[in-house]
C-alpha cells in the first residue's frame, strides 16, 4: 500500500507528544538537566583510571540498524582450546557521566525508557550523551563495563566474569550486511573488510546459535511477530512496513541473553540485590492449548515451555508463512514481562519465555533505566562499595519501571494505531483478510495482513477467539485518537 498523507509526520509528532504527556511521561528533558549537559564534556569517558583494563586492541565490532547512533554495546570473541570460544561484551558507562541523583538522572528515572514512534523518538538521555559521549561509537575511545564468557561448545557458560574496561568499536555493522554475508548471500560489510573483522562475524554468529540451540533445549520459545516502521517521503506518510528478524539480529540477542544472564548471576554471587525481568506462568495457557488444538496439535494441560517450544518450531517448518500470526497469538496469551527485585539468593525468577533464571536487563544503559541501576549494582561490587541500591528502594523501582515500560508501549501502540489510521484514511469501505489478535470482556481485536494494520471488531466478533481468521471490512478511522473500526464481511 503507498498512500501519501501530506502533513503525515508533523500530525504524528503533536498526536506523539500528547501521548507521552497523558501516559504521564515527560516528552522534553528539565532545564536541569539542559544545565547538567551543557557542563559535561568526555573526559570521564576516555580519562585512564585505577582497575579499569586496556582492551582497545580487540577487534570490537557493533551490529546494529542502519541509522542506529546510540551504540549501547559492542563485543569480541576468541578460540580456545578444545572448541570453546570466549565472548566479550562491553556494555556503555553511562554511569560514568550520569551520576546518580542528577538532573538527567531524574529525567531518566522518571520515564525509565527510550520512546520509539513512527514520527519522533523520545530518549531517555538527551542526544548529545546517548548517540555521542555514552554510545559506542566507531573509532571512539569509551569506558565500558565488560562481560566475559566462555560458551561452551554444548552452548553452556562454563565461567563469566565482569570488570570494566577502555575499548574502541573497530567496525559499526548493519544487520542486514552483515545477515546477507552470513548466509552467503553478499560479499563482506564495507566496513568489514579487514579478515579479523570476518573472523569476528563468524566466531560471534557460531558462539551465538550455540547459545540458542541450548536455550531451545529448554524450552525457549521460537516466535516471530510482526513489526512494522514507517516509511516516509519528505513530510508525506507513505507506507507500514513490515520488519522481519534476521539472522545479525538474532545473533545480538543470542549474546545479550547471555551477559544479562551473567550478569545477574554476578551480583547474585557477591550477595547484592538486584532488578530481574521474568515472564510468569503464561496468561492464557489454555487458549494456548485450543489454539494448537486447531492445528493437530496437543499440548499438556500445565504450561510446558519445552512442548510449547516443540510446537511452534513444528508449525514453522509446516507454515512460514503464517508463522508470524500464531506466534502473535501466543504472545498475547502468554502476557507481558514484569521487573522485580531479587534478595541475594531468592526465587530464581525464572522467565518462561527465554528458558533462563537469574535474568535481568543490563546491555541497554543509553535506552532503558533498569539496565542503568543494573550497571551501578555491579560497578559498587567493583569498587567494594555499598550497594549502590538498597533492596526496599529496587523493590519500588521495579514496580515504577514496569509501569512506565507499559506506558511507552500505550504510547508507542497509540502512535502506531494513529499512522495505521492515517495510511488506512482513504480506504474506507474495501475489505480485508484478517486474524484475531485479542479478545476479551473490552473487546475484539483483529490485525489485517497487508499493511499488518491492527484494529478493533465492532460488529460480527460473536465466537471469535485469539488466532481466528476471517474477512474483514473497513468502517472508519479516526487518527487523532488512532481508532481503526472493522465488521466482519464473512
Amino acid at each position: 500500500m503507498h498512500t501519501a498523507s501530506h502533513g503525515g509526520r508533523q500530525i504524528l509528532r503533536h498526536i506523539a507528544r500528547l501521548a507521552m504527556i497523558e501516559r504521564g511521561l515527560q516528552p522534553d528533558f528539565p532545564p536541569g538537566a539542559m544545565r547538567q549537559l551543557a557542563a559535561l564534556d568526555n573526559r570521564a569517558a576516555t580519562e585512564p583510571q585505577a582497575a579499569i583494563r586496556d582492551l582497545r586492541a580487540l577487534p570490537w565490532i557493533s551490529i546494529d540498524n542502519d541509522d542506529s547512533r546510540d551504540l549501547d554495546q559492542i563485543s569480541a570473541a576468541e578460540t580456545l582450546a578444545g572448541g570453546a570460544i570466549r565472548v566479550w561484551v562491553a556494555i556503555a558507562d553511562v554511569d560514568a557521566l550520569v551520576a546518580p541523583d542528577s538532573p538527567i538522572d531524574a529525567h531518566a528515572r522518571f520515564n525509565t525508557t527510550s520512546v520509539y514512534t513512527p514520527a519522533r523518538i523520545f530518549p531517555m538521555l538527551p542526544e548529545q550523551l546517548s548517540t555521542n559521549l555514552t554510545s559506542l561509537g566507531e573509532n571512539q575511545e569509551r569506558l565500558a563495563l565488560v562481560v566475559d564468557m566462555t560458551v561452551e561448545v554444548d552452548g553452556r557458560l562454563s565461567s563469566s566474569d565482569l570488570y570494566r574496561a577502555r575499548v574502541s568499536n573497530r567496525a559499526k555493522l548493519a544487520y542486514p550486511t552483515v545477515t546477507a554475508w552470513l548466509e552467503g548471500a553478499a560479499g563482506p560489510p564495507a566496513a568489514a573488510t579487514d579478515p579479523r573483522l570476518q573472523r569476528q562475524l563468524h566466531l560471534q554468529d557460531t558462539a551465538a546459535q550455540t547459545l540458542r540451540a541450548r536455550r531451545h533445549e529448554h524450552g525457549a520459545l521460537t516466535l516471530e511477530t510482526l513489526q512494522t516502521h514507517a516509511v516516509f517521503s519528505g513530510d508525506a506518510l507513505r507506507d507500514l512496513l513490515p520488519n522481519h528478524k534476521n539472522r545479525a539480529e538474532e545473533l545480538i540477542e543470542d549474546l545479550m541473553i547471555a551477559a544479562n544472564g551473567a550478569l545477574a548471576q554476578f551480583l547474585d554471587r557477591h550477595g547484592v540485590a538486584s532488578l530481574r525481568r521474568v515472564l510468569r506462568t503464561p496468561r492464557r495457557w489454555e487458549r494456548i492449548v485450543a489454539l494448537a488444538a486447531t492445528l493437530g496439535e496437543q499440548l499438556p494441560a500445565r504450561p510446558d515451555a519445552l512442548a510449547l517450544n516443540g510446537f511452534l518450531i513444528r508449525r514453522r517448518r509446516a507454515d512460514p508463512r503464517g508463522f508470524a500470526d500464531l506466534s502473535l497469538a501466543v504472545v498475547k496469551s502468554l502476557g507481558s514481562g514484569e521487573y522485580l527485585a531479587r534478595a541475594p539468593g531468592g526465587d530464581p525468577s525464572e522467565h518462561f519465555g527465554l528458558a533462563v533464571s537469574n535474568y535481568t536487563h543490563a546491555s541497554a544503559p543509553n535506552r532503558r533505566f533498569p539496565d542503568l541501576i543494573s550497571q551501578r549494582l555491579v560497578k559498587a561490587v567493583l569498587r567494594g562499595a555499598a550497594p549502590a541500591y538498597p533492596l526496599a528502594q529496587l523493590t519500588e523501582l521495579a514496580a515504577h519501571c514496569t509501569v512506565q515500560e507499559d506506558n511507552a508501549a500505550k504510547v508507542e501502540r497509540r502512535v502506531n494505531k494513529s499512522a495505521a489510521a492515517l495510511l488506512l484514511a482513504p480506504h474506507i469501505g474495501e475489505t480485508f483478510d484478517a486474524i484475531v489478535t485479542g479478545a476479551a470482556s473490552k473487546g475484539t481485536w483483529v490485525r489485517i495482513v497487508r499493511p499488518a494494520i491492527e484494529g478493533r471488531l465492532v460488529r460480527g466478533n460473536e465466537g471469535l477467539d485469539i488466532g481466528h481468521r476471517l474477512r474483514v471490512r473497513l468502517l472508519r478511522v479516526d487518527v487523532e485518537r488512532g481508532h481503526i473500526d472493522f465488521a466482519s464481511a464473512t
